[in-house]
């Protein structure tokens, strides 16, 4: 686990007086770090703990701080599940924490599938505790599948996982090794089962780790979200509240994930875009960024019928420390610098560069530059979501009940992409949690790089289906002898020209977050670039989409500008979208270059 360490220092005699209080705050927080130490499987931890402990109570400042920090808060099982850094107490990902919402969601499971219960609400949280009417070895218990993925403690916490669920009686099946999060979310529904949890972070830092849940059933595989979240989560402060978590029953007889599970992944999404008759055979540079996409997608990519791609060998086994980038995450700046420099170096030189993030649940991709330029050019996410919202809208021409979907800070131009094509369109909250909710959904992105490309096999962003089917798509752009700019242009021609960016602050922790935006309502913006303000949305209040921490702002030009903290990082998010719609197309791509780069500058002054 991610540790840290107190470093010996003069007694506080102030501090020592108020620990001799017993009910003084200092004693209390010791009394809790002493219990939560008591009940903590891991030795690691449970010597940070040990060693904060004592040097707490000889006075030590410092470690009283480090104390502080670990108990400061809990985190809170919500619609992304956990995550946070790793390392002791109840503000860090460790296993105790673990334990308990792997009880916690396995009662949960349990009082779903009890015959004589209802569906369950946070007010009856006591109910779910108590001895479900589903015995262990019932024909009738849950079924959780559980995957995990390369970091550090992920096999660890999915195994306690696998342990504490089984034992509590829920039918439990273990990944057999670590594997993409679209391979746990299709598992789930290929087994029919009641839930899955993935143990991952996904494209954080490499200190984090994360524990997130999907529900089957009437949820179809889909990420919780509320009323289940708080249900969850009052069954797990339950079990803290009750349980030590070394005491709790544990039984090793859990299943592993049929590797004919993972083949039928494979195979069904290959099927999806197989490689187009008689195209050229089109080179691809691969990188799964020190995660576990590649074993999968290099399979993908074979049964669908395409050459397999070459990779960035830094970085194509899974390693939790990704040692050779800042952030693991494609859309931070610098992120592709190894798989441009790779691709320079090949001769002949690929045609397109496909990322995957560390749990292979989105998708990145470069193409070459202008021939006026060198290089690469990594696309946004919104380019990304354009040419796969214009490829399977094309396919599903007319059809009265399909839908196209995105999140509302994604670009609006997929909603004229699904009226050309007589879709309908829906935008939502951020998360793929609500995008895979909409129905007929037939195609579904994010800005961030999450793409659902089809939904009857994975409810969730899926990384891998969608590099193939951008792959799939590039290849038949070249047997029309076009390139995938070439595509980017056409959709410029027929729905005016686009832009957008991000514009992002990394804090520490969350807790500067809402007074960012409390301070935005409090003094509303009347101006952003010398553009006036026109409307102002304040998604607190709710209106047609549910309350969210989101300020939307639309500009005289038609640009439009989003302010939220993100859902998963300690960051605040500005994104900025502009369209230019007079001139020539080069004159419009400079126009919305312009617009864009004017809105970043400001941005960037005002959160510097």
């Amino acid at each position: 686990m991610a540790s840290s360490t107190t470093s010996p220092s003069h007694p506080d005699e102030s501090a020592a007086r108020r620990l001799s209080t017993p009910d003084s705050p200092d004693q209390q927080l010791l009394d809790v770090a002493r219990a939560w130490r008591d009940q903590d499987p891991d030795a690691s931890t449970r010597a940070q703990l040990t060693a904060a402990v004592d040097a707490t109570a000889a006075g030590d400042p410092e470690a009283l701080s480090l104390l502080r920090g670990w108990f400061a808060t809990r985190i809170q099982f919500g619609t992304a599940g956990l995550r946070g850094s790793m390392g002791p107490g109840s503000a860090q990902m460790n296993r105790v924490l673990v334990g308990q919402a792997a009880l916690g969601l396995s009662r949960f499971l349990l009082s779903r599938a009890a015959p004589t219960s209802a569906t369950p609400t946070s007010a009856d949280s006591a109910a779910h505790a108590n001895a479900p009417h589903v015995h262990a070895d019932s024909a009738d218990a849950p079924t959780l599948v559980i995957g995990y993925d390369g970091r550090h403690n992920s096999a660890v916490f999915a195994r306690d996982t696998a342990e504490i669920a089984r034992a509590a009686g829920v039918r439990a099946i273990l990944a057999p090794r670590p594997i993409p999060t679209p391979v746990t979310a299709y598992a789930l529904r290929a087994l029919d089962a009641d839930g899955a949890v993935m143990v991952t972070a996904s494209h954080n830092p490499a200190r984090d780790n994360g524990y997130k849940v999907y529900l089957g059933g009437a949820d179809a595989g889909s990420q919780i979200i509320a009323p289940q979240d708080a249900e969850i989560s009052a069954c797990i402060e339950q079990v803290a509240a009750e349980e030590q978590v070394t005491a709790l029953p544990r039984r090793d007889d859990y299943e592993l994930l049929p590797e004919s599970v993972i083949d039928a992944y494979v195979n069904d999404t290959a099927a999806l875009s197989p490689a187009p008759a008689g195209a050229p055979r089109l080179r691809v540079l691969y990188t799964a960024m020190h995660g576990v996409g590649w074993e999968v997608a290099s399979r993908v990519f074979a049964a669908a019928g395409f050459d397999t791609p070459q990779i960035v060998q830094e970085q194509v086994s899974p390693d939790p420390d990704f040692p050779t980038v800042a952030f693991p995450n494609p859309e931070e700046a610098g992120a592709l610098d190894l798989a441009m420099a790779t691709a320079n170096r090949l001769d002949p030189a690929p045609q397109l560069i496909v990322v995957n993030d560390p749990d292979a649940d989105r998708f990145s991709a470069a193409i070459p530059a202008p021939a006026a330029s060198t290089g690469w050019r990594q696309l946004s996410g919104n380019e990304v979501g354009w040419l796969l919202g214009e490829h399977l809208a094309a396919a599903h021409e007319g059809e009265a009940d399909a839908s196209l979907a995105c999140s509302l800070v994604s670009s609006p131009l997929l909603e004229q992409i699904a009226k050309a094509h007589g879709l309908r369109y829906e935008e939502t909250l951020t998360g793929f949690k609500y995008v895979n909710r909409v129905p007929g959904l037939v195609f579904g992105y994010e800005e961030a790089l999450g793409y659902l490309v089809d939904p009857q096999l994975v409810r969730d962003k899926d990384g891998i289906s969608a590099a193939l089917l951008f792959t799939g798509m590039a290849a038949s752009l070249a047997a029309r002898g076009l390139t995938v700019q070439d595509a980017l242009d056409e959709l410029a021609e027929r729905y005016g020209t686009r832009a957008s960016a991000q514009v992002a602050v990394r804090f520490a922790d969350r807790s500067p977050l809402a007074a960012l935006t409390e301070g935005l309502r409090e003094h509303p913006l009347d101006e952003m670039a010398g553009l006036s303000v026109v409307r102002h949305d304040d998604l607190a209040h709710g209106g047609t989409l549910p309350p969210a921490d989101i300020l939307r702002y639309w500009l005289e030009d038609g640009s439009r500008v989003i302010v939220r903290p993100s859902g998963t990082e300690p960051k605040l998010k500005v994104y900025l979208d502009v369209v230019a719609a007079d001139g020539s197309p080069e004159e419009r791509r400079a126009e919305a270059q312009r617009r864009l780069d004017a809105l970043r500058a400001d941005w960037t002054k005002r959160l510097g």
